[in-house]
């Protein structure tokens, strides 16, 4: 039994009740948790490993793991999560601009919660959430907004 696959992007019925497990995984906000489960390894893996092989120091590790980590969410939400095809620049670009504008949430509430005398790590944890959920919206609605259908010359394909 084939069940409908609607990520929120495109006008049509929404999946039934039950609609089955291909139903669950087309939503983009599972796609992108899932993104971010990768990123999160592929970042930690990346920091430990130079590190403990390399020698680095832990900043220069730290920014070493998140970069790929960014370039890995990038890619993977770019393709899988938001199947956008329009122009890399520009959404590399606006992609920047939603981290550091999640990054700042995050931060905000994390010295929030701090300063309100909340435990370290649990203030980490706080602002965690806040940060996830400005990123995916950031990147559904602003990095990589659904594209408009352009119309192309049937003779030459081209727009």
């Amino acid at each position: 039994m084939d069940f409908p696959v609607n990520d929120g992007r495109e006008a049509g019925p929404a999946p039934r009740a039950g609609g089955g497990w291909r139903a669950l995984l087309g939503h983009t906000a599972l796609k992108f948790a899932g993104v971010g489960v990768i990123n999160t390894l592929l970042c930690v893996a990346v920091i430990f490993g130079l590190k403990s092989m390399a020698g680095f120091a832990d900043v220069p590790a730290n920014i070493a793991g998140y970069t790929v980590g960014l370039a890995c969410s990038f890619l993977l939400n770019r393709r899988w999560t938001f199947a956008h095809d329009d122009r890399l620049l520009p959404a590399l670009l606006r992609f920047m601009l939603v981290f550091l504008g999640s990054y700042l949430i995050n931060i905000t509430v994390v010295l929030a919660a701090l300063h309100l005398g909340c435990n370290d790590y649990l203030a980490h944890l706080v602002g965690m959430p806040l940060y996830s959920v400005a990123f995916y919206f950031g990147c559904r609605y602003f990095v990589f907004p659904r594209s408009v259908a352009r119309k192309a010359d049937p003779a030459t394909g081209t727009p």
